[in-house]
C-alpha cells in the first residue's frame, strides 16, 4: 500500500483551517445488555454471552434496559445537555458481519440528550487555553460484535486468511456522544481533541456509568476532520477516522489528517468522504469504506420498542445525584492541598488522583500519598504496561506503608521491597515485612557491631572524621546499609558512629 504525502503540520495551518467533529461511543458498565439479559463481562469466552435477541433470531424481541436508560440521563445532564420528554429507538440498517440483525437499534432523529457543551482546558505555550465544545446530542444504542481477522499482517480484512466474529460484545449498551462542529481551533486543533477526549474521560469516570478503558475498547473515538482555506469557505469534505483508542492517539490522529488533507488539497486533489483506520504502530491513517449518508442507512422508528417519556421529577431527582465536576475538584483539591499546577498535573498524567483521595480518606497523609502514587508505583505500571490501579496495590495498602516508615518500622528502600511483595500476591504489607524479613535493624548492637567492622576495614575514614571531613562518615554508613541488606535506620548508623568518636555532627 503507497504511503499517503503529507505536508508538514505548520504549513498545513499556514494554508488551511481545521474544523473537527468528535464522536465518542461509551459503553457502559451496565450488568446487562441493552435489549436482553446477557451479561457483559469483558473477556469471557468467545460467543458465551448471547440469546436470541442479541443474535437477531426471528420471534426474539427486545426490552430496554433501565439502567442504561438512567446512565444516558446522568451523562446529559453532566454535558449540560437537555433531556428529551419524549424519545424512541430506530433501526440504522446495514449490512456487516459483525452485526447479527443486519441493523443496529440506535436513535436517529429523537436522541435522549441533546444542545449541550462541555468547557475543557488546553495546555498551550502561552498557558492554558479555554475552550468551549458544544455537544450536539448524546443517544443510545447498542454496540456490535466484534470481528477478528486471521492470516496476513496487518490484522485488517484485506490479506486475511479468514475472519471470527465473537458476538459477545453485540448489544453492550452504547452511549455515542457527537459534538458540533469545532471550529476556531486553529493550530490547537490536536490539542483541543485530546482535551476534550480527557475531560470527557474524566466526566464518565466520576459518573461510574462506565470504566472508560480505551485500551479494552469501552472508550472510543472517531475522528471527523476537514480543511478549508478560511473561516469564511464552506465547510470542506470531511474523513472519518474510525475507533481510535488513546488519548495520544486522538491527538495523533487529528495531526496526521490535517497533513494529509493539507497535502493533498495544494496537489489539486480532492478529498474523500470515507473512513479511516488509524495505525497506532505507523502513526498514520489509512482507507477503510466510503462514508455512508444517513440516507443510506434507511432508518425508520424501531417497532418492537415503545418510546421513552422520562419523567421531569426524576430527571431532577437524577441531576442531585451528579458528582463534583472533575475539574472544579482538582482545583479544589489543588488549593486544598497546597499543590502547584505542575505536581496537580503530575498527579493526573499519572492517573493517581482518585487514589491519593482514597489514600487520604483511609487516613493517609496526601504529601505521602502523592509520592508512592506518582513515583514508585507508576514506575512499576509503566514498566508493566499495565494501569496503576490495576497492580494490586490499594489505598489502605499505602497508608500501612507510610505508617511503617513512621514508626521507624520500614526505610524507603524496605518499603520499595514491601510493595514488590504485595503486587507479588505474598499478602498484605505487614504479611510482606514478615514473610521477607524486611523491618529495620533498631537494635543498636548489631548496628555497632557493623559499624566497628566498617572502621576496621576503612581505618582512613576516621582520620578524616576527626580532621573535620564528616562527608566522609558515608563510607561507613554505605558499608553498614550493605551489611545489614538495607534494613539498617542510616540516621541512626550515623549518630552512633559520631558518637562512637566523640565527634560533634555538623548541623
Amino acid at each position: 500500500m503507497t504511503a499517503d504525502a503529507v505536508i508538514p503540520f505548520d504549513d498545513a495551518i499556514a494554508a488551511f483551517d481545521p474544523v473537527m467533529g468528535l464522536e465518542v461511543h461509551v459503553e457502559l458498565s451496565t450488568a446487562s445488555k441493552m435489549f436482553c439479559s446477557c451479561p457483559t463481562e469483558f473477556g469471557a469466552e468467545p460467543n458465551s454471552q448471547v440469546c436470541p435477541v442479541c443474535l437477531g433470531l426471528p420471534g426474539a424481541l427486545p426490552a430496554v434496559n433501565a439502567a442504561a436508560i438512567e446512565a444516558a440521563i446522568r451523562i446529559g445532564l453532566a454535558l449540560n445537555c437537555s433531556v428529551a420528554e419524549w424519545c424512541r429507538f430506530a433501526r440504522k440498517n446495514y449490512f456487516y458481519p459483525d452485526m447479527p440483525k443486519n441493523f443496529q437499534t440506535s436513535q436517529y432523529d429523537e436522541p435522549i440528550c441533546f444542545d449541550g457543551y462541555l468547557d475543557v482546558d488546553v495546555p498551550t505555550a502561552d498557558g492554558i487555553k479555554k475552550v468551549r465544545i458544544e455537544i450536539e446530542r448524546a443517544h443510545m444504542e447498542e454496540d456490535t460484535g466484534k470481528a477478528q481477522h486471521v492470516g496476513g499482517s496487518t490484522g485488517r480484512i484485506h490479506g486475511a486468511d479468514y475472519s471470527l466474529v465473537d458476538y459477545n460484545r453485540a448489544g453492550i449498551p452504547l452511549i455515542e456522544i457527537v459534538t458540533k462542529p469545532i471550529e476556531g481551533a486553529e493550530q490547537f486543533a490536536p490539542e483541543v481533541a485530546r482535551a476534550y477526549v480527557a475531560a470527557l474521560r474524566d466526566i464518565l469516570r466520576s459518573l461510574e456509568v462506565s470504566d472508560v478503558r480505551m485500551e479494552q475498547g469501552s472508550l472510543r473515538c472517531d475522528v471527523n476532520l476537514s480543511l478549508r482555506r478560511t473561516p469564511a469557505d464552506p465547510l470542506g469534505t470531511r474523513s472519518e477516522t474510525k475507533n481510535v483508542n488513546s488519548l495520544r492517539s486522538v491527538e495523533r490522529a487529528v495531526r496526521y489528517e490535517i497533513g494529509r488533507q493539507a497535502a493533498l488539497l495544494e496537489a489539486g486533489g480532492t478529498v474523500v468522504q470515507e473512513t479511516r483506520h488509524w495505525h497506532e504502530d505507523t502513526g498514520v491513517t489509512t482507507s477503510g469504506r466510503s462514508k455512508e449518508g444517513a440516507e443510506d442507512y434507511r432508518y425508520f422508528p424501531e417497532p418492537d420498542l415503545l418510546p421513552i417519556a422520562p419523567d421531569p421529577a426524576w430527571v431532577e431527582e437524577l441531576r442531585a445525584t451528579l458528582p463534583e465536576n472533575p475539574a472544579v475538584r482538582r482545583a479544589r483539591l489543588a488549593t486544598e492541598w497546597g499543590l502547584t499546577d505542575f505536581e496537580m498535573d503530575s498527579l493526573i498524567n499519572a492517573g493517581a488522583l482518585d487514589l491519593v483521595i482514597e489514600t487520604v480518606a483511609a487516613g493517609g497523609d496526601q504529601a505521602g500519598a502523592r509520592k508512592w502514587w506518582t513515583g514508585e508505583l507508576t514506575r512499576i505500571a509503566n514498566d508493566r504496561g499495565v494501569d496503576v490501579h490495576d497492580l494490586g496495590v490499594t489505598p489502605e495498602h499505602v497508608v500501612r506503608i507510610e505508617s511503617l516508615i513512621s514508626e521507624g518500622a520500614l526505610n524507603d528502600k524496605l518499603a520499595r521491597q514491601v510493595i514488590e511483595g504485595v503486587i507479588a500476591g505474598e499478602g498484605d504489607p505487614d504479611a510482606v515485612v514478615a514473610s521477607r524479613g524486611l523491618a529495620v535493624v533498631s537494635d543498636d548492637g548489631p548496628l555497632l557491631a557493623a559499624i566497628d567492622e566498617a572502621l576496621a576495614a576503612n581505618p582512613d575514614v576516621i582520620e578524616k572524621i576527626m580532621g573535620g571531613k564528616q562527608q566522609a562518615a558515608g563510607v561507613i554508613v554505605g558499608a553498614v546499609m550493605k551489611a545489614t541488606r538495607g534494613q539498617a535506620d542510616a540516621a541512626r548508623v550515623r549518630a552512633l558512629l559520631f558518637d562512637k568518636l566523640g565527634v560533634v555532627e555538623e548541623a
